[in-house]
């Protein structure tokens, strides 16, 4: 697609810039020849009216040239253009495919136990108590593609005005107590969780997106870090540069450098994480969401050491 794209673009330029110096070209002999005193040569005599069809002479000429030279050099030039001018298409039209082919391929794994669980269901006569794993296997599937589904819907939002009209001031302390807490459920979890909170660490956003990063940052540090593995959660203040850190360190497998490289792209998943549930969507969707509040997240990490996730935001203004 993008091939014949470019073609018909080059094309497009080729033709267009070499009519238009036929033009220029034609509009300048036209002129020199039109406002040249045929009389006053032929006053001068013979040898001036000479020179001057010599001088007409040598200006088609020139002006033949340089057209020959710019039907080599005018291609060439249309095709680099035409390349530059696609090369952004085809780099969106490239992500939006790896997106839709992430996201069904995502999609397609819950998709298929939930059928699964439902034809064996109708094909054979099962227990109470089968029914009732089938229906959590089900039910278990179903929150999966919803979170997915979510998740998506927030990537799509973007970082618009309209995003930015929602925003109110939020305690970071807050969010990440309420997270912790929502974690106690979990004692071997809570166990692991070492949190340190911070002095005045309010800012201004989405507490909904706000505490959604949080939690998805501290979700990937314990799913990477098996007991009796640790992961310290610090939120702290920087007064002179206006800024709030959280900090979500743990003590896991850690990530070499290729992983790095990947690790914010959607639906990228490393080979030691496919073994473990997930979407490959939690870093990319934390990223838009600390970019949205005008905040910055890097991610430093070596492998069996751990992992070490980092996100300034502003403090309210």
């Amino acid at each position: 697609m993008f091939r014949r794209a470019l073609v018909r673009l080059t094309v497009t330029y080729t033709v267009v810039q070499l009519v238009l110096f036929a033009a220029f070209a034609v509009g300048i002999y036209i002129f020199v020849t039109g406002t040249f005193d045929i009389d006053a040569a032929e006053s001068d005599g013979a040898g001036a009216l000479n020179a001057a069809e010599q001088g007409f002479a040598n200006l088609r000429t020139g002006l033949i040239v340089l057209y020959a030279v710019l039907l080599v050099l005018i291609p060439i030039a249309s095709f680099l253009m035409a390349r530059a001018a696609l090369a952004p298409l085809q780099k969106s039209y490239d992500l939006h495919q790896r997106f839709v082919d992430g996201a069904s391929h995502e999609m397609r794994s819950p998709l298929s136990i939930i059928q699964g669980e439902l034809e064996l269901a109708l094909l054979t006569t099962r227990t109470p108590a089968e029914y009732e794993r089938a229906m959590h296997t089900a039910f278990d599937a179903v929150g999966g593609l919803t979170e997915l589904t979510n998740d998506l819907l927030l990537l799509s939002r973007g970082a618009g005005g309209e995003l930015r009209r929602t925003y109110e001031l939020v305690d970071l302390n807050e969010l990440v107590r309420l997270d912790i807490d929502a974690r106690a459920k979990s004692p071997e979890d809570a166990a692991r969780l070492h949190v340190h909170l911070g002095q005045a660490t309010v800012v201004l956003g989405s507490p909904v997106l706000l505490a959604r990063a949080l939690s998805n940052v501290i979700d990937n540090a314990l799913k990477f870090t098996p007991p009796p593995g640790i992961v310290t959660v610090t939120v702290s203040t920087d007064i002179h540069n206006s800024t709030c850190t959280v900090t979500v360190r743990d003590s896991g497998m850690g990530m070499d450098d290729d992983d790095l490289k990947h690790a914010f792209d959607r639906f990228w998943r490393s080979d030691q994480a496919r073994s473990r549930p997930g979407h490959g969507v939690g870093l990319s969707l934390v990223q838009q969401i600390i970019h949205a509040h005008d905040g910055r997240i890097t991610l430093t990490s070596q492998v069996g050491v751990g992992t070490t996730v980092t996100v300034n935001l502003p403090l309210r203004p």
